[in-house]
């Protein structure tokens, strides 16, 4: 295989998977580690991928990249779905009941679900938290769901209300169950995600809520960005669509987390 076509093929991995390894590649097409690390720099220097210790990221890996809401939402749909399916059996069957929905695209793929929701008995009521005014606007049209939005200022790449008069609103509210997305989860970091002020509305959420659950697809697996906004102790379950690493697989059982495989 030429030079440029072992590029072309660790691009696409990088892309894939969000991250590639040196030993793994140096199996993969039977050339040393030496030579690996020369076409990571040289993929580098095109800016196609980061090098870091032991491998390579994607450029979206970096510890302040985020990508808008809009191009969020045409990623991963089927895992995102299948998330979605998961999520759904978590949400409480009973005469009353409350679940706060975090901003997101795999939470925008739970209200999709939820715009569909009927009570099961005549009486049974279910009211939605959100901070995301496109989930608003989908459950909106459901007449059968009571629906609160959070007040505060409108971050306009995620379309999240953020800020102190959200932060606030949060301290006074205790639903029986959060779902949250997050851009990262990692075994030694935590939950995490580029902007410091959309973290803290997080951190409220989790703070807030009686029973925690956090929607993630594979490739949020094992990365890291800017700000933790929760440790994995503070969950109750997460949602993914692969088994975690061996390390993460580890951590998440230290902490007690329920992991669920959609």
């Amino acid at each position: 295989m030429f030079a440029e076509e072992r590029h072309d093929r660790i691009a696409e991995l990088v892309g894939n998977r969000g991250r590639v390894t040196v030993t793994e590649l140096a199996e993969l097409f039977a050339i040393t580690q030496e030579t690996v690390r020369r076409d990571l720099a040289s993929l580098e220097d095109s800016r196609i991928l980061r090098r870091v210790h032991g491998g390579a990221v994607a450029l979206d890996r970096l510890s302040t990249s985020e990508p808008s809401l809009t191009e969020r939402a045409g990623r991963r749909l089927d895992e995102k779905r299948r998330i979605a399916a998961a999520a759904m059996r978590l949400v409480p069957h009973a005469a009353t009941a409350s679940v706060l929905l975090d901003s997101g695209s795999t939470t925008a793929a739970l209200a999709d679900r939820l715009a569909g929701w009927s009570p099961s008995a005549p009486a049974d009521e279910l009211l939605v938290i959100t901070n995301s005014l496109p989930i608003a606007t989908t459950l909106a049209a459901n007449p059968n769901l009571q629906l609160d939005i959070l007040g505060g200022r409108v971050r306009g790449l995620t379309s999240a209300v953020v800020g102190a008069r959200a932060t606030e609103q949060l301290a006074g509210l205790r639903p029986d169950v959060a779902f949250l997305g997050t851009n990262g989860v990692h075994a030694g970091f935590g939950l995490s995600t580029p902007d410091p002020v959309e973290a803290a509305t997080k951190t409220a959420m989790v703070r807030a809520a009686r029973q925690v659950v956090v929607l993630a697809d594979a490739s949020k697996l094992g990365a890291e960005t800017l700000v933790r906004f929760a440790t994995l102790e503070d969950i109750d379950t997460l949602i993914t669509t692969s088994e975690p690493d061996a390390d993460l697989a580890a951590a998440l059982a230290a902490a007690g987390v329920e992991v669920v495989i959609a």
